[in-house]
């Protein structure tokens, strides 16, 4: 049986997980956090919005076009997808289950390459990075037996 990578994630902390068949539980790979997805947008942007000469007599304000705290969540869904594409590419996994809320599971989902988000056979809209694995477990007995 392959092994199947469970990974569990927001913006700011993802867990993977391994199952390695059935009534072999959940083994821990790692864990990645992401403290910047926390941090205020005004302490992530470097500088103000700057002023732009508009035609007339009026001056104007350029603002960025998403939020610093949006771009940081899109970037470690980036590294996540990378994560993925290494273990994919290495056969680390046969299969995988993705479980993110859904604002971050779109920004997954919106990265992943086409042969690693083929792997992908359940997908989980909730934001369960505060389960324990037990818990987990629990949720995940009607795609996987653990």
């Amino acid at each position: 049986m392959a092994i199947t990578w469970i990974l569990v994630a927001n913006a700011s902390l993802a867990r993977l997980y391994a199952n390695l068949g059935p009534n072999k539980g959940l083994q821990l790979v790692k864990e990645i956090a992401h403290p910047e997805s926390r941090m205020k947008n005004a302490d992530l942007a470097s500088d103000r919005a700057g002023q732009l000469q508009a035609a007339g007599s009026g001056h104007g304000a350029r603002e960025q076009p998403t939020t610093p705290k949006l771009n940081a969540a899109r970037a470690f869904a980036q590294r996540l997808a990378k994560e993925l594409y290494m273990g994919r590419s290495r056969n680390q996994f046969g299969r995988a289950i993705l479980i993110a809320p859904p604002a971050f599971m779109g920004m997954l989902n919106a990265t992943l390459d086409r042969p690693t988000a083929q792997l992908v056979t359940d997908r989980f809209e909730k934001d369960y990075t505060k389960s324990p694995e037990p818990a987990l477990c629990g949720r995940l007995e009607q795609c996987l037996f653990v």
